[in-house]
């Protein structure tokens, strides 16, 4: 069974898909090019797809709206999206991960800074746990009655519930959970989550914070698990363990 990363990219300019898709395809994956939303559900209803590159101006349906479409999909929440975006639109990119994009490149972009972005989503995505970390004495961490099982890439709430996640957000709870009550600054979640792939004074885990707050924060506004710390960056409070055993 062939196992090559299939990538799906969505922009309706003919030029560029077709230029990516011979770039990407020289450098050892299979890719589609389709021009709009419509194609592109067509092609995952149809198809195994590893990562989607998807732009944000689309005729019909936009970017920002089938990013949320996605992650609302079970067979699609944890397909890793990287948004192309216009130059300089910081609240189009902002927008756009919020939505639960996992990376976004600005238009226009170079073909190796979208293939090094592509294979650094790709690695986080498929990474197994860290030798040494909480995560080696299981696959299942629990905290406060989650519990997240690294194996199946799965959170599940304490009453059971399975609790969709992008690849970034998944990302950035384990790096929390394998960091149980330490402060993490931004720069060390950039490290620990997304592999240094993201540009200076990046706000992406800002954003990512806030929505993995709204699904696991009893209450978003005031939250108790995962706390600002001024000045210093983020503490996960909960206790973690792992194969029965605190960490």
């Amino acid at each position: 069974m062939d196992r090559t990363p299939h990538l799906l990219v969505v922009d309706d300019d003919r030029e560029i898909r077709s230029l990516v898709a011979q770039f990407l395809t020289k450098h050892g994956f299979r890719v589609t090019g389709v021009r709009d939303g419509a194609e592109m559900m067509r092609t995952l209803d149809g198809a195994r797809v590893d990562l989607i590159v998807l732009d944000l101006m689309l005729p019909g349906e936009d970017g920002l709206s089938l990013c949320r479409r996605l992650r609302a999909t079970p067979q699609t929440a944890q397909t890793p999206v990287i948004m192309l975006t216009a130059m300089g639109e910081e609240t189009d990119r902002i927008v756009g991960l919020e939505m639960g994009a996992d990376d976004y490149l600005a238009k226009p972009f170079s073909p190796r800074e979208l293939l090094a972005r592509i294979k650094a989503v790709l690695r986080r995505v498929s990474a197994p746990p860290v030798a040494g970390a909480p995560a080696a004495a299981g696959t299942v961490l629990r905290f406060e009655g989650w519990s997240l099982d690294l194996t199946k890439r799965e959170l599940r709430s304490p009453d059971g519930v399975l609790v969709q996640l992008s690849a970034g957000e998944y990302d950035l709870l384990v790096a929390f959970v394998e960091h149980p009550q330490r402060v993490l600054t931004r720069d060390q979640l950039l490290d620990l989550a997304r592999g240094r792939s993201a540009v200076p004074f990046d706000r992406s885990v800002d954003v990512q914070v806030s929505r993995l707050r709204r699904k696991i924060e009893p209450d978003p506004a005031e939250p108790t698990l995962i706390k600002t710390v001024r000045g210093g960056g983020y503490l996960f409070t909960p206790s973690v363990t792992s194969g029965g055993l605190a960490s």
